[in-house]
């Protein structure tokens, strides 16, 4: 079940959500010449490694990796698929709050997700890089504020493949529920993964709880 389109508020371009979009590629597309060797130390540089912070709350470079890492993908899947999410997502909160709000919202969602996954996971020195945090904290204000908006979802079913439309309630309702009961197993050991689910759940709580003080449009109706 993947999204590919929403609604969209006419007339309004969302020059941020396509910098935010931008960046993450052009980042990408520059570290993508580099060796494996390279790519991991430039990982365990610019990626936010839970225990760095935990152990050292003084160590400053460690609280600029809380941004950095939200620039960084683990591979050409994570990259297309955390930006298809924004894409997708991230023009109605934009429309919704303003240009500027809108960027400084995205990079608090994004604090919030990893202070989560860094309370979860404290001693972690796996890096952890992706802008799934902050876009978990854009599907949580949509859920808020666009619950009845029609998602088109590409829909597979063994060799059939359909697009329907059903309300954003129900789509982001089930990324949710999904991310809660991967979290909880993540808990368990061994099965920990390499996903860092709480920070999308930090981030989807903190979006959802915080776009009523970022509003600056109410009246946007759909």
């Amino acid at each position: 079940m993947i999204p590919i389109a929403d609604e969209n508020p006419k007339g309004f371009i969302p020059f941020i959500n396509y910098l935010l979009i931008a960046t993450n590629l052009a980042v990408f597309i520059f570290l993508m010449p580099e060796s494996v060797k390279e790519l991991e130390k430039f990982y365990s540089t610019f990626g936010l490694i839970p225990q760095r912070l935990t152990r050292n709350p003084l160590n400053l470079h460690a609280y600029i990796t809380i941004f950095t890492s939200m620039f960084l993908h683990g591979g050409l899947g994570h990259l297309l698929g955390n930006m298809l999410y924004l894409w997708i997502f991230g023009d109605n909160i934009e429309y919704l709050i303003g240009h500027r709000r809108y960027l400084i919202f995205y990079f608090t969602v994004g604090i919030a997700a990893a202070i989560l996954q860094m309370t979860v996971r404290p001693d972690s020195a796996i890096p952890m890089v992706g802008a799934s945090g902050a876009i978990s904290g854009v599907l949580g204000a949509y859920l808020l504020k666009f619950p009845r908006n029609r998602v088109s979802i590409l829909f597979f079913i063994i060799f059939i493949i359909k697009i329907i439309r059903i309300p954003a309630i129900i789509v982001l309702s089930l990324w949710f529920i999904f991310q809660l009961f991967s979290g909880y197993y993540s808990l368990v050991p061994g099965m920990e993964g390499g996903v860092a689910y709480f920070a999308h759940i930090g981030g989807f709580a903190a979006g959802f709880i915080l776009i009523k003080v970022f509003e600056r449009h109410p009246g946007y109706k759909h």
